[in-house]
């Protein structure tokens, strides 16, 4: 294998500005009618200002994490109503970089987009690393955020092949590493994380999925079946279990307990990928979904806020369609059929095939990835990061898929990094079927590069009313996929303000009311992914509709609120029991 791309060190804030307004920023167009555009999308990172290059560390001695790759987050840290972007970083293994103070570090830029009164956008990121204090060190592996005191800051947690990191945000643009106290360490190999208020308590606790027992002094041979040396798999190694813990809602003081054992997490685990939060057997509290490389997932049912029970096998979720356990890397949860309830969708390795579990509402899941013709388009690749979202603005959730190779793949066997797949691009066809199409050409150049993609964020970043989408590339370079066709119908976006509920109204459901057609439902959330965190916010594409809507809330407190004349094309904030909306 050749020697890891290098990285780029941080840039401090000053040095950016100082490089002239040009420098780092690009200029996107007011929205137009809606046509036949194509393409969907235009990776706009390096014009952008994004210029950060992820880098394994490899250098020969096929240290598993390696191949694993790194998540990245999207997050409005400075609550100027933009989405900022953090991204994981990794580094030599080996101990070559010991004495670089910028292996590894992760790093944070901020958005400083700018609206003019045409509509028309200028969008610029600043790498605001060193002055916020967030650049862990770790071998990275995810990012989650959500805010954890409901003091209405945003903060972070980083998931790492080692110790984990918790950052507090102090809402003047820095953050402090309380990890040490505030927290019990997780220091074995994390991977996907959730902030998800499992006790309805009004402050989001933290579910941590952990991977394998791996260590670098015990390093595995293993072969591509060509007989060239490559990356070992999950079995060989042992699963280690996965971590939830409980947050206490001290005032002024946040501290998370383990409440593993005692919540009854620990009498299942496996390799532990990916996670999603939602509610799925319809009784108001939230469950959690891990999905597992290479062994049985798990579906923990909340059974009142103390205690979970593991229904993945007896609820249809365990394995897929023919009993078999297969690689989950990245999981995501929403409506896709419009009748109401929460239905997964996974990724998986190639010679699998990605795998959509439907429910029937009380949590109980069948495997229907064929009816829906996801199938055969997967197989040759091996997927990551992915998340439903309606894309292209008609009110029906789309996939993508971040596609990478863990083993050589073949056609490209002679690059210098042979494990690059094209992501995909996949269209809802909506009522009355309800299949999917894959349309990866109309998604323009960027979603057909052959690269090794991870990680993916998805969220309105240039706040136009459609879905971006960030990617996290192993050995290579962060893409920003801006949405060049969903903003062109109309649409409806919502920022949700707990009060009685976590500050953040993880777990909400929103219901647009739509009469005589049922309603499109959507969960406020930043899980799901792999290794990733995505926008906060809420987004409704709604088609040829000009009128003003009417959204019923249940927050996850309890309480049941409507909101109605709601201005299309427009962010709304929605405060929680003051049943008014504010810009």
């Amino acid at each position: 294998m050749a020697a890891a791309i290098a990285s780029c060190g941080p840039v401090d804030d000053e040095q950016s500005a100082a490089a002239g307004d040009e420098a780092g920023a690009v200029a996107l167009p007011a929205a137009q009618e809606p046509d036949d555009v194509d393409p969907w999308f235009v990776d706009i990172a390096e014009a952008s200002g994004l210029d950060f290059i992820h880098t394994t560390g490899a250098a020969g001695d096929y240290y598993f994490p390696e191949i694993a790759g790194s998540g990245c987050g999207l997050l409005d840290y400075d609550n100027d109503g933009d989405l900022d972007v953090y991204v994981v970083q990794s580094y030599p293994l080996d101990g070559s970089a010991a004495g670089d103070p910028h292996a590894g570090a992760n790093r944070l830029y901020r958005n400083d987009l700018t609206v003019n009164p045409d509509g028309s956008r200028r969008l610029r990121f600043v790498d605001v690393t060193d002055r916020a204090g967030v650049g862990d060190r770790g071998y990275g592996m995810g990012v989650a955020i959500a805010d954890f005191d409901n003091d209405g800051d945003t903060d972070l947690y980083v998931t790492n092949f080692g110790p984990n990191t918790l950052y507090h945000n102090n809402g003047d643009g820095t953050f402090t590493d309380i990890s040490d106290g505030a927290i019990p360490p997780e220091d074995r190999w994390s991977t996907s994380a959730a902030f998800v208020d499992y006790d309805r308590d009004g402050f989001v606790d933290l579910f941590v999925a952990n991977y394998v027992n791996f260590t670098v002094r015990e390093n595995k041979v293993c072969h591509s079946p060509s007989g060239r040396r490559d990356y070992c798999g999950p079995q060989s190694f042992d699963p280690v279990p996965d971590r939830l813990f409980r947050n206490t809602g001290d005032p002024g003081a946040p501290r998370f307990i383990d409440v593993t054992i005692a919540a009854g997490i620990d009498t299942a685990y496996g390799s532990g990928l990916g996670v999603v939060c939602a509610d799925f057997n319809g009784d108001s509290r939230p469950d959690i979904y891990v999905a597992n490389d290479g062994n049985a997932n798990q579906l923990w049912i909340n059974l009142g806020g103390e205690r979970f029970e593991n229904t993945a096998l007896l609820g249809g979720a365990a394995y897929n369609a023919a009993g078999l356990a297969e690689a989950g890397m990245g999981v995501s949860a929403a409506d896709f059929d419009l009748d109401g309830d929460l239905d997964i969708f996974l990724s998986h390795l190639y010679a699998e095939h990605n795998t959509l579990l439907v429910n029937d509402g009380n949590g109980y899941f069948d495997d229907r990835t064929e009816d829906f013709a996801l199938a055969a388009m997967s197989w040759p690749y091996t997927g990551f990061g992915t998340q439903w979202a309606d894309l292209d603005g008609d009110g029906y959730l789309d996939l993508f898929v971040a596609n990478g190779g863990v083993k050589i793949v073949e056609e490209v066997a002679d690059d210098p990094y042979p494990y690059g797949n094209p992501n995909q691009l996949i269209l809802n066809l909506g009522p009355p079927s309800f299949a999917f199409t894959e349309i990866s050409p109309q998604g323009g150049t960027v979603v057909q590069l052959r690269e090794t993609s991870r990680g993916a964020a998805f969220g309105d970043i240039d706040n136009d009313g459609d879905i971006d989408i960030l990617i996290s590339n192993s050995n290579g370079p962060l893409r920003l996929l801006r949405n060049e066709v969903g903003h062109r119908r109309s649409w409806l976006a919502l920022r949700l303000v707990g009060a009685a509920s976590n500050r953040s109204a993880i777990g909400a459901e929103v219901r647009l009311i739509r009469t005589g057609r049922p309603a499109l439902v959507r969960r406020v959330h930043s899980d799901g992914s792999y290794c990733s965190a995505n926008d906060l916010r809420v987004y409704f594409g709604l088609g040829d509709d000009i009128n003003s809507q009417t959204v019923a809330i249940t927050w996850p407190g309890g309480l049941e609120e409507t909101f109605s004349g709601l201005t299309i094309r427009q962010h709304h904030q929605l405060h929680e029991g003051s049943g008014e909306a504010s810009p």
